[in-house]
């Protein structure tokens, strides 16, 4: 699709409309004779697996979608298993580590600090504004688990839209991806004479705080129909803007939100194949988290719903999990800890310290063992083995991105389970052979979760985006297997199906709003459940 700007007059202003427009022929003799789209297609997917490197391959796909961005999409769409560790993790990871030096265009809004008083006026800028529907909007504080990014950050947002686009047919001109520069306190960069952001440290919680009031306070007046997700924040300021803006904007956090839902649909497809081997029931199941910071004590919050599903008031369900940090096993009477971890600090241990992961396996007894720790090889070979010992199906989930920081690698997990592992990791690993089997490592990829909650959020309108929905992602994402991976004990779904997942997911989220009253399109309501997966589907942009 091109797109033209053509000024045009309302109330006195002057704006810029978007129209698409079919790209005008090109002169005779531009193109070879044997030129075809077809074989141009397959050119394009030749030379992207030529380069031998992850990092050369995210920059040929940035190029690609720069120069034609319907053959990306199609391609994606076509090979999505293969392209989303290149847009998305893990090589996001490199993408954001090397920003400033591998720079070749601008992609979205750069909004900082010295802009006060100005935002507003640069988001009027923004050539698409009658179109904006989603936005990703990073500070780029804690990159995956990288750190301190600063405006390094911004390829998580491209990267996020990219499989919005690709994942729910959002409309490419109908996503902006936005980096907040607060500033970096992150030295490297900070001396690096290629870094694209501001030279100075962060700004403190007092004026980042004031900034971020004007900022969603703009975006909600420039793009009146616009859901924001908030991504890679740092721990503190996840939860805290979460909690701001969610009840007086269409908004969301991946971080604390997305994730906990991913794993909660992992986790519950995972939690009846162990219970189906222990012949023990599903509230019975006991987490522990190693990882307390906001996406950890986030996917707590959202395992909660597990146990509430099972039958089990809120007080029981807390007790069912427990939280690791650097400093050990979380309980009250350890001394002082940051808010966020309170919520899940025991209250029935008094005992010395437990440090050694092994030990608190041991004391704990879970059925499910979650990283989310950054901490390579923190699941090492004696972990492991006290799970299985312990677990007739043990559920080990190692969530850390990216793959260089993964708690431990699906072979691993199959070897020291003699083939018993349930497994789920964040960033993706090869399938392997066990005992003459093959055996399918599952992906808690957030991207099987927040394309298709953005899509039904923004079909219905939604005013807010309540927890109930999330959760109705999860389940959705849950239900969504079919007959032929539930027959190979799958936890997620194939990613070459994510069109008709993102809808399946739509759908029940668009449900779920419409229950809770948080729906601004009513005309929806009046649809029959069949009529809204055609709508849905209908809705999303094909290229």
């Amino acid at each position: 699709m091109t797109v033209i700007l053509t000024p045009y007059w309302s109330d006195g202003t002057q704006r810029l409309k978007v129209e698409p427009q079919p790209p005008p022929p090109l002169p005779r003799g531009v193109l070879p004779a044997a030129y075809d789209g077809t074989v141009h297609a397959a050119r394009c997917l030749a030379q992207l697996r030529s380069k031998d490197k992850p990092i050369e391959k995210y920059i040929y796909l940035s190029q690609l979608k720069h120069t034609n961005e319907e053959l990306f999409y199609r391609l994606c769409l076509a090979h999505m298993p293969e392209f989303t560790p290149i847009i998305y993790t893990p090589t996001v990871g490199d993408a954001c580590l090397q920003y400033s030096h591998i720079f070749r265009r601008p992609e979205g809004l750069h909004i900082s600090i010295k802009d006060r008083g100005k935002i507003g006026d640069i988001l009027n800028s923004w050539p698409h504004k009658s179109e904006a529907r989603i936005s990703v909007v990073t500070d780029g504080s804690r990159i995956l688990g990288l750190g301190d990014l600063g405006v390094n950050g911004m390829p998580i947002s491209i990267g996020k839209l990219s499989l919005y686009i690709a994942g729910a047919g959002i409309r490419p001109t109908s996503t902006i991806p936005i980096c907040l520069d607060l500033g970096t306190n992150n030295q490297k960069y900070l001396d690096d004479p290629l870094y694209l952001g501001l030279r100075q440290n962060r700004v403190s919680d007092e004026v980042m705080t004031e900034f971020m009031e004007e900022f969603m306070a703009e975006m909600s007046r420039a793009f009146p129909k616009l859901l924001v997700q908030f991504e890679d924040f740092s721990t503190e300021h996840a939860f805290h803007y979460l909690d701001t803006f969610r009840y007086r904007f269409p908004v969301f956090n991946d971080d604390v939100q997305g994730t906990g839902a991913v794993v909660l649909s992992g986790f519950l497809n995972a939690a009846k194949l162990a219970s189906a081997a222990s012949g023990q029931p599903l509230s019975s199941h006991r987490i522990l988290f190693l990882g307390a910071g906001s996406a950890g004590v986030g996917v707590a919050m959202q395992l909660l719903s597990f146990f509430k599903l099972q039958g089990l008031p809120q007080e029981e369900a807390r007790q069912r999990i427990y939280l690791v940090d650097s400093q050990g096993l979380i309980y009250s009477s350890r001394g002082p800890m940051a808010d966020h971890k309170k919520y899940f600090s025991r209250g029935d241990y008094n005992g010395p310290p437990l440090t050694n992961l092994p030990d608190i396996i041991r004391y704990v007894k879970p059925t499910a063992l979650l990283g989310l720790s950054t901490m390579k090889g923190a699941f090492n070979q004696e972990v492991i083995e006290a799970m299985a010992s312990i677990n007739a199906r043990p559920i080990i989930f190692p969530l850390s991105n990216p793959v260089r920081l993964s708690e431990c690698e699906f072979h691993e997990a199959l070897k020291w389970t003699n083939g018993r592992v349930l497994f789920a990791s964040g960033s993706p690993f090869p399938d392997a052979v066990w005992d003459g089997k093959v055996h399918y490592p599952g992906q808690g990829n957030n991207m099987y979760i927040f394309p298709g909650l953005g899509l039904g959020s923004i079909l219905c309108r939604a005013s807010t985006v309540t927890d109930a929905m999330v959760e109705a992602s999860s389940l959705g994402l849950a239900d969504s297997l079919d007959e032929g991976e539930r027959d190979v004990d799958l936890l997620y779904p194939r990613l070459d199906r994510i069109r008709e997942i993102s809808a399946f997911i739509a759908t029940r989220v668009i449900r779920k709003a419409q229950e809770e009253g948080v729906d601004r399109n009513s005309d929806l309501r009046t649809l029959t459940d069949t009529q809204l997966v055609a709508y849905v589907t209908s809705k999303m942009w094909n290229p």
